[in-house]
């Protein structure tokens, strides 16, 4: 039976990856002066305004206004005619320190709260994402690209893209069935003319560096609406937390409920699945298995997991409780653990708020260098 996985992106001036870009930008900035810096920092952007509500903890002495307008001047929304301008944003804080309950558990290193995260890696991509989040992923980011470099001079900040992959009864792609994109505009942009252009300069680069022929796709949509002038957050309202689908790897098998961008590492959902998806890659480079999923639990005061699951679905070369034990022997997988050997204290989170928390070489937590712990059990 073919299966059709559906995943999506979104760009940088998407309003919801405003907030999550609002969020780490403030998370970084207080980490930049201060490494241990404990926060969790909520942003809403709506019309022309924006709120941002957090718990801080730091001695850090950060101007939470200006982060924000020159994160969302970086995103280009710069003129009133994009319906969203940095320089006429009215601002609303509400700040307050961690509570003293939660911080005494975490002054020693224990979990800050109770979470559930999962984390899937597959060998059907060179970055061990999904082929359908992988793409998508990618047509954002080029949509992005060919608007800053002014390739399309027409195109403004927002933007969506959806692709479907068919997979046959062996989870092989076998195809490419619908692309989808989505994409703020000027007025009186010729559609004609901008599908032309979405087809030639994004989409047909982008499928040939995954093997896919654009004529080959049975459907590729471009703005079906037929105009996207008015863009987000004038359009939409946008909130962090709202993209945790996109930020992971797409519509396939489970997700934790935990949100990335917004809060440090100390907060188990953010460091718990970064490395859980280094375990995961880990396990499927070292080809014990060709798919990986690994789920691992907090609870609140306490340093070790709850408990550590791993499923292969059916494609390991050794029994699954043996990688299970690997973890166990190997990877301390403490908060403490994981911020250290994650080098999670330094001001990094603002490159992971748009496109790629995984996938980009550059994170600590995409390293192969515990692929070695997993190849013994093939021994």
């Amino acid at each position: 039976m073919l299966q059709y996985i559906t995943s999506e992106s979104v760009t940088s001036g998407h309003p919801d990856k405003i907030a999550d870009q609002i969020s780490d930008a403030i998370v970084d900035a207080c980490l930049k002066e201060d490494p241990f810096s404990r926060l969790g920092c909520e942003t809403l952007v709506a019309n022309n305004n924006c709120v941002i509500a957090w718990e801080i903890t730091t001695n850090a002495k950060v101007d939470y206004v200006e982060i924000a307008k020159n994160t969302i001047k970086n995103i280009w929304y710069d003129s009133d005619l994009k319906y969203y301008n940095y320089d006429n944003i009215d601002f609303i804080n509400f700040v307050h320190t961690q509570s003293k309950d939660i911080a005494q558990g975490v002054d020693v290193g224990w979990a800050w709260d109770q979470w559930i995260m999962y984390w899937y890696a597959t060998n059907e991509t060179s970055n061990f994402l999904p082929l359908p989040i992988s793409i998508a992923h990618s047509l954002a980011k080029k949509l992005e690209e060919v608007r800053k470099n002014n390739e399309i001079d027409y195109l403004y900040p927002d933007g969506k893209t959806q692709v479907t992959v068919v997979y046959d009864e062996n989870n092989r792609a076998i195809w490419v069935d619908t692309v989808l994109i989505s994409t703020q505009h000027a007025k009186d942009v010729d559609q004609e003319i901008l599908r032309a252009d979405l087809i030639e300069k994004v989409i047909t680069p982008v499928l040939l560096n995954y093997g896919y022929n654009t004529n080959d796709v049975k459907h590729i949509y471009t703005n079906p609406t037929w105009v996207f002038n008015i863009g987000w957050p004038v359009g939409d309202s946008g909130l962090t937390w709202r993209k945790i689908i996109i930020d992971t790897y797409g519509w396939v098998w489970r997700h934790g409920w935990g949100a990335f961008s917004w809060k440090d590492a100390t907060k188990v959902d953010r460091s718990g699945a970064y490395v859980a998806r280094y375990l995961a890659k880990n396990i499927v480079a070292s080809w014990v298995c060709e798919r990986c999923e690994i789920q691992v639990s907090y609870a609140i005061w306490i340093a070790q997991p709850t408990s550590i699951y791993i499923d292969t679905f059916g494609t390991a070369k050794v029994e699954v409780e043996k990688i299970i034990n690997a973890v166990k022997a190997n990877f301390d997988l403490t908060p403490a653990w994981i911020i250290k050997k994650l080098d999670l204290r330094k001001p990094i989170f603002s490159k992971t708020s748009t496109y790629w928390h995984f996938g980009r070489d550059w994170f600590t937590w995409e390293e192969l260098d515990s692929v070695p712990v997993f190849e013994e059990l093939l021994k």
